[in-house]
């Protein structure tokens, strides 16, 4: 038998993974609520044009790096591989390196895993009619859960994550190592390639998380929509604001929702107080050098080969050979 739901929690949101968090996250003090929860169809699209802003250069420059450096990368990957893509978002950036490969040499199959199953599939589906050679085998699910990435087994060759857009850095260093961990485990004879922002100007920082357009405001804030959507939630997202900020401290931005007054909201029939300025966190995005990364990725497990940076060392994407030897992650 299930355990029954809380007081003041509709039956039928007792169990969904987004209510259970938000109310946790809003009952801790600080406040705070995962970034993954952004990625509903309507925050996937907001951050799809994120990635187009004139401020935002993580996006281009890692495109850059996969485009100029495709051929080295296609042959760390090697021929007939099975891609698992982890957060796959609009599956923009698989295209680039699919493009690199030889023709004798493509992949086989690719498994984009995204939280987002609407966003997903219908991306899903465009790839698979511009690559119509390719095995596209979308996974709804959260890749930091094992037990949601069963549809894996169906892979049986070698695997190669990909781990675009400095996601990892939105991770706490601990999360970030049990990530690791489990890609290693998932990935255990073939690698990872992964995109890592790295340290620089702060002003350069803040500018890409502080748009002219309002566009980071707009994802950021639409959390609280989803909450009012789906959670019987009643935030006025008219009495929050965007605030992001780097701190130098902690190589890091954060992202947080301060509340412009005194108020009370309401999720899933339960009450939270906010006090004017008192905010939501809702993101961390750290920043790297490249070698503090490297050392990262050895106690996860994963062996360090190439790097490959913009020439003004904005970003830079790894590859972490995952040796063989272990047995594959059991569920």
């Amino acid at each position: 038998m299930g355990a029954a739901p809380r007081p003041g929690v509709r039956a039928d949101l007792s169990e969904n993974a987004f209510c259970r968090d938000l109310l946790a996250g809003l009952s801790r003090s600080p406040k705070a609520v995962a970034p993954k929860y952004f990625y509903d169809a309507e925050g996937s699209a907001l951050f799809d044009r994120i990635c187009e802003l004139p401020e935002y250069y993580p996006t281009r420059t890692e495109r850059r790096i996969l485009e100029q450096h495709g051929r080295e990368i296609a042959e760390v990957v090697g021929p007939q591989a099975d891609i698992v893509e982890f957060g796959a978002g609009s599956l923009e950036k698989i295209r680039i390196v699919l493009r690199s490969f030889e023709a004798r040499a493509l992949p086989r199959r690719y498994f984009p895993i995204d939280i987002s199953a609407t966003h997903l599939e219908e991306a899903a589906r465009r790839l698979h009619a511009e690559c119509p050679w390719l095995q596209v085998r979308p996974v709804a699910a959260d890749y930091m859960q094992e037990s949601q990435l069963s549809a894996l087994d169906a892979s049986t060759g070698r695997r190669v994550g990909f781990f675009p857009g400095s996601t990892i850095g939105n991770f706490e260093e601990p999360e970030a190592l049990a990530f690791l961990r489990l890609a290693a485990r998932l990935l255990e004879g073939g690698g990872l390639l992964v995109g890592v922002d790295l340290v620089k100007d702060p002003h350069t920082l803040h500018r890409a998380y502080n748009d002219a357009q309002g566009v980071t405001a707009a994802f950021n804030l639409n959390v609280l929509r989803r909450a009012n959507a789906e959670l019987s939630a009643d935030f006025d997202l008219r009495e929050f604001a965007h605030y992001a900020f780097y701190d130098p401290r902690k190589h890091r931005i954060e992202m947080h929702l301060l509340s412009r007054c005194a108020q009370t909201v309401h999720v899933a029939g339960q009450s939270f107080r906010f006090e004017e300025g008192e905010s939501l966190h809702t993101e961390n995005s750290h920043k790297f050098t490249i070698e503090g990364f490297r050392k990262l990725a050895v106690s996860a497990g994963f062996r360090p080969g190439p790097v490959w940076t913009d020439e003004a060392r904005l970003f830079s994407v790894h590859w972490l050979e995952s040796p063989a030897g272990g047995a594959r992650a059991s569920r």
